[in-house]
Order: structure tokens, then C-alpha cells, then sequence
């Protein structure tokens, strides 16, 4: 089988395909449509049988009972304090429920899923060995031999049932043509010699993660914590349904939304990028000498320069310059809002007069 390690210009490491020689201009190839991306960082479940929709809708944040064939969207497994600890990406086949996962969810995910089966009509499946995902627009991914449906990427639009806490527009993501494909190992064999040969143009997983970065798109992978609430990375767009059945974590979900405010809120970070310093995931961010948050996603953004997105407190002070506390030391960065301050607390909740004042009217 013909190695990655065969493209000119590839640099590998654990995760996969890193880039070609180029990160920046493997964006503009991805974005245009002219490249495929090799996912290594990504893995396949399958769910089978009758009751594999009801079910994951019965676990997870979606609702996925009537998920007609070929529809994409996507799930967050929650604990029962409503914090996030799996997602997937979904689509169906009418026969599968295919689940495309960051690589280092699926194992944990999988044998979760297995544990939850109890008596019901499904099988869940690790394909992690025997099937690969590429990445690219729709129209590049639509060029290869998949076993599956291609999952289209929804974000940043507001899936039914689903809110949108951002209120900037155009939403930077909005022309994101984002998709996945599943594909066979004699598949992927072709993808691979073709770049070999110089006949397919490839790019790597930095490319990828820039253009999702700037789109300001969640990855539980990247992104989340032990103690993540989807609402604080405007997950509810796409991933949480607000008005399906019970599922464990609910209850928080609902009182978060209706009744609160997130804790923390996502800011897009525009960094300094005079001195070619790149903070890591888990930097402080600062707001004078005072730390408010800390840095979860990093890339160099083909037409934006150094970027980040970071959770902050919900009472970080907006408008305001930050600093971001690298091993280089500080580094300038301007904050945009993602997750409002004020998100939340959407219901309209009657004001009750105090009972001495209502007591006082009588």
C-alpha cells in the first residue's frame, strides 16, 4: 500500500498528514475545491438494526428518530451535569447510522455506546482499522469512491431545533463548504497514489484545522474540557436539539438556556504575529494583570494571520486588548465576541410582585 509518506513534500506525525510543504497555500486549495484532505485524526462507528435512530436519540443531544438517509448533522453525548463528553458527526443511509469522531474520542465512545445497548436492535461497530475519511468542499470529496453517505458539514447553520448565541454578520463560517467521506482502504490507496504521482493534490490536517478555526467550529477533540457546556462554544447551533425528549444532561441544557448564562463564553482572537509567536492550547489569557480564560484552538489563517479561539469568563470585559501568556513569553491579542455575555435566560419569566407590595395593593 502506498505510504503518505510517499507525497513529496509530506511532513506525518501521529495524527496524520500534517502538510505537503505549504499549510497556507494548501488552504486556499482545500477552500477552492482543487484538494483532499487525509483525516487521520478522524475515526468511523457504525450503529445498525431497527432501533439505532431511537436510540441515539434517546442518549445524545439531536433528535435523530426521524434523521431521514443522507441528512447530515451531529450529536454531543453529555454527562448528567449537562458537560460535554463525545460528539460525532451523523448520517444515514436508511440501513446505518454512520459516525464520523475525532480519533482520540472513538475508542472511549464506542465502548460507551456498547454498554448502552441493553436489550435494543442495534450493533455498534469501531471501523477505525478498516475505513479512512477525507476531507475537502463537496464538490472535491464528491470526486471519490465513498461507502457511505458524505457528511455535510451544518455549521454555522442553525439546525432545526438548534439556537444561535453569535450575532455577528455575516457569520464568519458562512461560506464554509465543508464535507467528509468515508472511503474503503483500496479507496484511500488510490487518493494516496495519485498525489504520489503528482496527478491529486493534497493538503494536511493544519490546513484544516485554519480554515475550522476561523469558521469559529467547535471540536470536542480541541476545544473541550472536563467541564464544557455545548452553550459556551455556541454548539446549540447545530449540535443540541432544544425541544426533543429527555436525554441525560437536559435538564441542564434547558435551565442554562431558559433560565441562565453559560459560565464561559468563546472569543475569535486575533494575535500579534510581528514575532512569529504561537501560543499552545491551555495559555492564559489575560485582561490586564488579571487571568480570564485560556486558549483552546491555534492556527496561522491564510488571509487572517495568527488566530485562536479561547473561553473566557462570561464576565471578561469586551472591547478591551488582551494578552496571551505564551512559553515566549506575552503576546497582544484582540478579542471578538463569539458567546455573548448575555446569552441566555431566553425565557420570558413573569416578574411576581413581592408579597408584602401585593398584600399592601389588597
Amino acid at each position: 500500500m502506498t505510504s503518505l509518506s510517499a507525497v513529496p513534500g509530506a511532513v506525518i506525525d501521529d495524527r496524520g498528514l500534517r502538510h505537503v510543504g505549504s499549510p497556507v497555500a494548501e488552504q486556499r486549495r482545500l477552500a477552492s475545491g482543487t484538494a483532499l484532505a487525509p483525516l487521520g485524526d478522524r475515526r468511523v462507528i457504525t450503529v445498525s438494526g431497527e432501533d439505532r435512530r431511537s436510540w441515539l436519540d434517546s442518549l445524545s443531544s439531536q433528535a435523530l428518530t426521524h434523521l431521514a438517509p443522507g441528512v447530515s448533522t451531529e450529536f454531543l453525548i453529555l454527562d448528567p451535569q449537562g458537560r460535554v463528553e463525545h460528539a460525532a458527526s451523523v448520517v444515514d443511509d436508511d440501513e446505518t447510522t454512520w459516525l464520523l469522531v475525532d480519533a482520540s474520542d472513538a475508542a472511549a465512545l464506542a465502548v460507551w455506546l456498547m454498554r448502552m445497548r441493553f436489550r435494543l436492535r442495534v450493533v455498534v461497530t469501531d471501523r477505525s482499522d478498516d475505513l479512512f475519511v477525507l476531507g475537502g468542499t463537496r464538490a472535491a470529496v464528491g470526486s471519490v469512491s465513498t461507502v457511505a453517505p458524505v457528511w455535510v458539514d451544518p455549521w454555522p447553520d442553525v439546525s432545526p431545533g438548534g439556537w444561535a448565541y453569535a450575532r455577528v454578520e455575516p457569520h464568519p463560517g458562512a461560506d464554509r463548504d465543508w464535507a467528509e467521506a468515508i472511503v474503503d482502504a483500496a479507496e484511500f490507496e488510490r487518493v494516496i497514489a495519485s498525489a504520489a504521482s503528482g496527478e491529486t493534490a493534497l493538503a494536511g490536517l493544519d490546513a484544516v484545522e485554519a480554515l475550522r478555526v476561523a469558521a469559529w467550529r467547535p471540536r470536542v477533540a480541541i476545544d473541550a474540557d472536563e467541564r464544557l457546556l455545548p452553550h459556551e462554544m455556541d454548539w446549540l447551533r447545530t449540535a443540541v436539539h432544544l425541544s426533543k425528549g429527555c436525554y441525560r444532561g437536559q435538564e441542564t441544557v434547558a435551565k442554562v438556556h431558559n433560565l441562565g448564562h453559560p459560565p464561559r463564553r468563546v472569543v475569535a482572537l486575533q494575535l500579534d504575529g510581528s514575532d512569529n509567536v504561537l501560543p499552545a492550547r491551555g495559555d492564559a489569557v489575560r485582561a490586564g494583570d488579571t487571568v480570564i480564560g485560556a486558549i483552546t484552538s491555534v492556527a496561522v489563517h491564510h488571509e487572517e494571520g495568527p488566530i485562536a479561539l479561547a473561553l473566557v469568563k462570561r464576565t471578561a470585559p469586551e472591547g478591551e486588548p488582551l494578552v496571551v501568556d505564551t512559553a515566549d513569553g506575552p503576546l497582544a491579542a484582540a478579542a471578538e465576541t463569539v458567546v455573548p455575555a448575555d446569552a441566555g435566560a431566553t425565557a420570558a419569566v413573569p416578574r411576581l410582585p413581592r408579597l408584602g407590595r401585593r398584600r399592601a395593593a389588597e
